[in-house]
């Protein structure tokens, strides 16, 4: 046996280490092709395996294509788990080329008028968000989607604009969310009555709210959607308070792009904090919605308390607290 050989099935049998089926997938490709593939050739066989894309155009094959040569047309009509072309069997061979040959000439047709441009639909986010970003926010859904936390090994998965960008959207990782291709369709299809004046509203300003009307001086941090300062009565020190921009009293009326941007700058403080103060081991994380659940000003915030060991005789319960009388248990 050859060294190439012996070190390939000593790799495959014992050393492969896989979290998908790519690896084994390009190794298979490139045996078949005589030890050297494209790029693009790769990237067919990993499709030819991919069960998401093909669920994907089995949904394009019933609801789109198939309903119109079938219903629209009656060029054809359902079979048990397909479709039946009608009069098929009345064809000879050379009818049934020629036929071909004028379906193969509509496709290079409709190519050579559209390009690349054709496949617009399955591209809609690379065409705007890198790499680089896509990866971070499938990684940020643990690869599920976001809506209705299928898997990406069961559904394709795509990074949607929340806000699109069409309204104003921003291309910001807090404004992208991973969404698989049908939620993804549905909630294309509702854009106009979920987002109609959004991109207006993040403007939305109140005078005279301590917040609103925040020293510029006092900003620790911020992104386009929310900003960060340290509040002014700490519990402890660098107790941060990080707050949307608009103006908005209960967090559940929060935009989901303000959640996301709120959530950057909690975990960027948080980070900051432990880097610049080694005596802090712990947070507490809260928020006041609502004059009975102790808010005082109404313009949301969020609190970040940093902890320390030893800084309460006994720190059991947390934010049970907030009912002194139900703090331990």
């Amino acid at each position: 046996m050859s060294d190439a050989f012996t070190s390939l099935e000593h790799f495959i049998r014992n050393e492969m280490r896989m979290s998908h089926i790519y690896q084994p997938v390009m190794l298979l490709e490139l045996l078949r092709s005589r030890g050297k593939a494209s790029v693009n050739q790769i990237a067919q066989a990993l499709l030819s395996h991919d069960a998401s894309q093909i669920e994907y155009y089995e949904q394009i094959t019933k609801n789109m294509v198939g309903k119109v040569l079938t219903k629209n047309r009656q060029i054809t009509e359902r079979d048990t788990d397909g479709f039946r072309l009608r009069g098929y069997e009345t064809l000879d061979t050379e009818e049934v080329s020629a036929l071909i040959a004028l379906c193969q000439g509509k496709i290079e047709e409709y190519v050579g008028k559209r390009g690349e441009a054709i496949w617009a639909h399955r591209r809609k986010s690379t065409g705007y968000v890198p790499g680089t970003a896509r990866y971070e926010i499938l990684k940020r859904a643990k690869f599920r989607c976001e809506l209705c936390g299928v898997s990406a090994d069961e559904k394709a998965l795509e990074v949607d604009h929340i806000l699109p960008r069409n309204r104003g959207g921003s291309d910001e990782e807090y404004n992208l969310q991973a969404l698989c291709y049908s939620c993804n369709a549905t909630k294309r299809d509702r854009d106009d009555a979920d987002f109609r004046g959004m991109a207006d509203a993040y403007d939305s300003r109140s005078e005279g709210c301590a917040f609103c009307e925040l020293p510029p001086q006092r900003i620790v941090a911020e992104n386009e959607l929310a900003l960060a300062f340290r509040d002014g009565f700490p519990v402890t020190e660098h107790h941060t308070l990080i707050i949307p921009k608009r103006h908005v009293s209960d967090y559940f009326d929060l935009f989901q792009p303000e959640r996301n941007a709120m959530q950057v700058l909690m975990e960027q403080q948080r980070a900051l904090i432990l880097e610049g103060d080694p005596s802090v081991t712990a947070f507490n994380v809260g928020i006041n919605a609502g004059a009975d659940a102790g808010q005082t000003i109404f313009h949301c915030h969020m609190h970040l308390i940093p902890r320390r060991k030893g800084d309460v005789e006994e720190p059991r319960g947390g934010v049970r607290g907030v009912i002194p009388a139900k703090q331990k248990y």
